[in-house]
């Protein structure tokens, strides 16, 4: 199964604190732990801080464009990772030997990504085909 990791924000990375060497480093190692056990499909990014993000609020068929920074800073993401684990187990695991993402106390989320077996019969043959065309042709970057 494959799932995203995602590195909540905390009010010191909302405000653009940088990590340390020493954090880059330990987090440097753990990437390469993932690597070798062939877990990490896509490597670990950091997120500016949400004051230089935008949003685009959907309502029907108006598009509202919304400046950062956001609010609720412990439901922001400041950095992610994308895994193929065989279970959310092997996910936690992982997450556990974690060097710690921030200075302060933090929150580490993990979501399973659907699968197109998780969309039945919505999901044509058709567009499963569409799928697999746009999925080879990325993969040829």
């Amino acid at each position: 199964m494959k799932v995203m990791v995602l590195v909540k924000a905390t009010p010191r990375s909302e405000a653009g604190e940088m990590p340390s060497e020493q954090l880059f480093a330990e987090m440097g190692k753990f990437n390469e732990e993932l690597a070798n056990a062939g877990i990490l499909l896509a490597a670990g990014e950091g997120l500016k801080p949400s004051s230089e993000g935008i949003r685009v609020r959907f309502s029907g068929k108006d598009r509202a464009v919304i400046d950062g920074p956001f609010v609720e800073t412990k439901e922001l993401v400041a950095g992610f990772w994308l895994w193929q684990v065989n279970s959310m187990q092997e996910a936690i695991d992982w997450v556990k030997r974690c060097p710690n993402p921030m200075p302060d106390d933090s929150e580490i989320e993990i979501r399973p990504i659907f699968e197109a077996d998780d969309f039945d019969e919505v999901f044509t043959p058709e567009l499963r085909e569409q799928e697999e065309r746009l999925r080879a042709k990325l993969e040829k970057r």
